[in-house]
């Protein structure tokens, strides 16, 4: 297929909104994205939106000499993806809550829409948390917090089982890909920190919370809060020097049942400006749950991690399920 450049200097229209695209751009993605489509919980009101990422090759990592830098961000590396989809917000309380906390079977057994063997509710749940869970800012519209990889990925498992689609986590190549929408600078509007605000919370603007998603402006490709916000959750084990030996097309550092390392993205609320960069790394740790009083640790809950939430990708044709 013809390579075309997809993410414009200049101008791009993202359904309603006019995104002004001030970096520079990577001209080997290709094709056409598929469309948009709109998900609903089956059984609630709950919704979420998923945008389409055209498939393409970039360029993972940052260069020696990016303000900021982490010795874990190179070498820089070409990678080749798949088209994919991503949720154009982070996963809210809302959505959150209706796998962890709804009463489903009792929900549908009432409705007359599923028996007992629901494969829905076969799924484990979490455990109670050990505190507020929101920390005092909310729920509902606002991202999910303190939940740790393995919950994030069961949540997932609930969302595929719940509407017969391919729901799971991304790849870091995949998050840095979407993240960039086509750049190569340091954030997906240039590398001027000066310009962070306009597209970010982070510490200098957040308020010492996070916030509602969708309050800044999005990237060319309509992801809103890449970049801050809530860190997110990769599928992937986080390995300092895994970009030395990855494979060009897909790569994806499994961590098999390993509960830590993983590797985290985006930067959140709580970091300056240099963490929210396209390319920045973060390693989970056991330090995330240091307050959880149980022993061991919660699969489910960090107690110490207020900063991390996460969103999910999708294959390319789950629109036509």
């Amino acid at each position: 297929m013809q390579s075309k450049t997809w993410a414009l200097v200049g101008t791009l229209a993202v359904g309603s909104i006019v995104v002004v695209a001030q970096a520079s751009v990577d001209s080997a993605v290709q094709g056409t994205a598929p469309a948009a489509y709109t998900e609903t919980i089956p059984n609630t009101k709950i919704t979420f939106e998923m945008v389409p990422i055209p498939a393409g090759t970039f360029t993972m990592g940052s260069p020696d000499n990016e303000a900021g830098r982490g010795p874990d961000e190179g070498p820089q590396h070409k990678v080749t993806l798949p088209a994919f989809y991503m949720a154009a917000k982070e996963i809210t309380w809302s959505e959150y809550d209706e796998f962890a906390f709804s009463l489903d079977l009792q929900r549908k057994r009432k409705l007359g829409l599923a028996g007992p063997k629901d494969a829905g509710d076969a799924i484990s749940r979490p455990t109670p948390p050990y505190a507020d869970e929101s920390w005092g800012w909310g729920k509902e519209a606002q991202p999910v917090i303190g939940v740790t990889q393995y919950a994030a990925s069961r949540y997932c498992e609930w969302l595929s089982a719940r509407t017969g689609k391919k729901y799971r986590l991304p790849t870091e190549a995949e998050w840095e890909y979407a993240a960039r929408a086509g750049t190569t600078t340091a954030y997906s509007f240039g590398a001027d920190p000066a310009t962070v605000a306009d597209y970010a919370w982070f510490k200098d603007n957040a308020g010492e919370q996070p916030r509602v998603g969708g309050g800044k402006k999005p990237n060319a490709w309509g992801l809103f809060d890449m970049h801050g916000n809530v860190a997110e959750w990769t599928a992937d084990k986080y390995e300092a020097d895994y970009y030395g030996k990855a494979p060009a097309t897909s790569p994806f550092n499994d961590p098999g049942k390993d509960l830590y390392p993983h590797a985290v993205r985006g930067g959140s609320w709580d970091d300056e400006a240099a963490k929210l960069r396209a390319a920045a790394r973060r390693s989970s740790s056991e330090a995330w749950s240091r307050r959880d009083p149980q022993n061991p640790k919660s699969l489910w809950w960090h107690t110490d991690a207020t900063f991390v939430g996460f969103r999910v990708v999708a294959e390319v044709d789950n629109s036509a399920k």
